[in-house]
Parts: C-alpha cells; sequence; structure tokens
C-alpha cells in the first residue's frame, strides 16, 4: 500500500512539473496566495522557472494574472463584507487607517504585493468602495514588477545556489 501511494504522489509531482501543467498550477497557487489564505506562490513560480528557464515570461505572466485575479476577489469580498457591516450596524465604519486608505484611493493597491499587509489591503479596497478597475490596475503592477524582480533575482544573481 505504502508504495502505491508513494508512486501516486510521484505521478502527481511529475504531472505537475510538465510545463502545460505547471502553468495552470501557477496560476491556481498565484490566485489561492492572494486571498486572504496563507500561501505563497513565490516557490511555484521558481520551480517552473527553474524547471524551463525559457519559461520566465509566461510563468510570470501567468503568476500576475492569477495574483491578480486573487486581489481583485478578496476586493469583492471586502465589498460584500462592508455592505453587510452597514447592513447590521446601519452606519459604516470610520478608522484612521481606513481614512489613510482612502486618501491614497486605488494607488494604494500598489502595495498589494507586500507578505502580510498585502492581501487585506485588497479587501478593505473592496470595503472602501474604491474604483474596481484602477485597483486592479494598480494591483496588477505591484504584483507583475514582484514577480520579475523575485523570479529574475533568484535565477541570476544567484544562479548556483537554487540548483537541485
Amino acid at each position: 500500500m505504502e508504495s502505491w501511494l508513494q508512486a501516486a504522489m510521484a505521478a502527481v509531482m511529475n504531472a505537475l512539473a510538465l510545463p502545460e501543467v505547471g502553468l495552470g498550477a501557477v496560476f491556481l497557487v498565484s490566485l489561492v496566495s492572494a486571498t486572504l489564505l496563507p500561501l505563497g506562490s513565490e516557490p511555484a513560480v521558481f520551480a517552473l522557472v527553474k524547471l524551463d528557464p525559457t519559461m520566465f515570461w509566461p510563468t510570470v505572466l501567468v503568476a500576475t494574472l492569477g495574483n491578480t485575479a486573487g486581489g481583485a476577489i478578496s476586493w469583492w469580498m471586502g465589498y460584500g463584507a462592508e455592505l453587510a457591516y452597514e447592513k447590521a450596524t446601519h452606519h459604516s465604519a470610520d478608522h484612521r487607517a481606513l481614512r489613510w486608505l482612502q486618501r491614497f484611493g486605488p494607488k494604494a493597491c500598489l502595495l498589494a504585493w507586500l507578505p502580510v499587509v498585502g492581501d487585506p489591503l485588497c479587501a478593505v479596497a473592496g470595503w472602501l468602495r474604491l474604483p474596481f478597475w484602477p485597483c486592479v490596475g494598480y494591483m496588477a503592477v505591484g504584483k507583475f514588477l514582484r514577480y520579475v524582480t523575485m523570479t529574475a533575482g533568484l535565477l541570476w544573481v544567484f544562479p548556483g545556489r537554487f540548483t537541485p
């Protein structure tokens, strides 16, 4: 039984390592990691690019799309949470951090790439009803720059450190 499980796990890992399946896996991991669930997409991105360096730009673009879609989902979750909050309490929330974010507007979503605060930032942008498409655009720019910098850094600045 144990050898069957090991063989099944090896088959799944080999399938996910293929570039055709790998891009789908990168998209899914990037999407989920941009929600409030604790998951990092960088290892999946780096693994695929390390496996096939010619996949650098497709992988970065797919990861950016997935991560931006996850940020957009968080925006809508924040929007829905704010509507539920107003309906339950019959007034809107008013906090210093919310006022700060309102002052910067959608441009604050450039920081959506930051660890710990980036994903909740997208939800708070929805809570504040900041314009959806400008928020998504700024999220995409920030996330794209993060993936390019992180992946290029791991591949070309430290090429020998991450060999199998």
